[in-house]
């Protein structure tokens, strides 16, 4: 349990230092995840919608 505390601070604290330190690449980044959140979510509607259709 003392690990997982332990890892959850470095990516909090990498993160933050990501963020101020290049804010444009760390602005990509999230806009790459949020892309491939957005293009999974299209495929599966696509998918569904050809099945029960």
């Amino acid at each position: 349990m003392q690990v997982k505390k332990v890892l959850t601070y470095v990516a909090v604290a990498f993160v933050a230092f990501y963020l101020f330190t290049r804010p444009a690449d760390a602005a990509a980044a999230v806009n790459g995840v949020m892309d491939g959140i957005l293009n999974g979510a299209d495929r599966l509607a696509t998918f569904f919608s050809a099945v029960l259709t």
